[in-house]
């Protein structure tokens, strides 16, 4: 009868970062098991600490926070206008999304108070500002935000309560260029982000209908969606222009490009610095 890991052992190797490999291990009998946990979790702990004294000497900034310089240079230099919104959103421009309570997002919602909640996406505060944009601006009008989100997911490897939003949109282009352009921005994001293996498929999303998603080839994670318009979304914003937009999660990318199984390590968090556990 072969022997694994117990729920601790195994908790820890995974904290550390084990390969998968060394995760479906199996022994002969515990002595030998237990023996074989020791040597790797110090073997995975030393390697931790050079990892921290490289981060401590080296760049000195975690990857999620050089990703996002990585993207705005570079969609700056695309011709995008970058806009930073409020954390809090309102009740009513959740509303205008087609988001009430029957909405299956809706109880994944942090409500701060009756009115206001956690933003559980980026959307409808750039249709805030589009809409006004559009008045103000030649078209096509292109802007970007990057901010943290929050939804009640179940905490696990392709999940977190809080992450890192890219939202990109333009609008104003010629109907004839949506799918095109859309590919265009996926492909400069990934590029960005140092992944080559990915696919677009198209998808049934809860608030657009139909997307077209990005998804790596590796494992089949949704990295992210882009949607196109006119759409019946907009009339709450009394926009009729033409548009594209995409939005991508950042420490899904992170977590692609590394190769990585847990997202946890790669967001904002007080256990982990850079990827690297902390508690060794």
């Amino acid at each position: 009868m072969s022997i694994y890991w117990t729920d601790i052992q195994r908790k820890r190797l995974v904290e550390l970062d084990a390969d998968a490999n060394t995760l479906d291990r199996a022994f002969d009998d515990t002595d030998r098991r237990n023996r074989a946990f020791q040597t790797l979790e110090k073997g995975l702990v030393a390697s931790h600490r050079r990892q921290l004294d490289a981060l401590r000497s080296g760049c000195r900034r975690p990857r999620l926070c050089r990703l996002e310089d990585v993207l705005v240079e570079m969609l700056v230099s695309h011709g995008f206008v970058q806009v930073s919104t409020p954390m809090l959103m309102s009740r009513g421009l959740l509303g205008r999304m087609a988001i009430t309570a029957e909405h299956p997002l809706f109880q994944q919602i942090y409500w701060v108070d009756k009115e206001k909640c956690l933003r559980p996406m980026l959307a409808p505060h750039l249709y805030y500002v589009i809409k006004d944009l559009l008045r103000l601006w030649e078209k096509p009008v292109r802007i970007f935000e990057v901010g943290t989100c929050f939804r009640k997911e179940t905490e696990g490897a392709r999940h977190a309560a809080e992450f890192t939003m890219l939202n990109l949109c333009e609008f104003g282009l010629p109907e004839t260029e949506r799918q095109q352009r859309l590919e265009s921005f996926a492909a400069l994001v990934m590029e960005s982000a140092g992944i080559d293996g990915y696919r677009l498929e198209t998808e049934t999303s809860a608030v657009y209908g139909s997307t077209l998603d990005v998804v790596s080839d590796e494992d089949g994670l949704e990295l992210g969606s882009g949607a196109m318009g006119p759409h019946p979304l907009d009339r709450a914003w009394r926009i009729t222009d033409t548009w594209v937009g995409i939005g991508f999660g950042l420490e899904r990318l992170l977590m692609t490009a590394a190769g990585g199984s847990t997202l946890s390590r790669f967001g904002r968090s007080i256990s982990y610095l850079d990827g690297i556990r902390l508690n060794i």
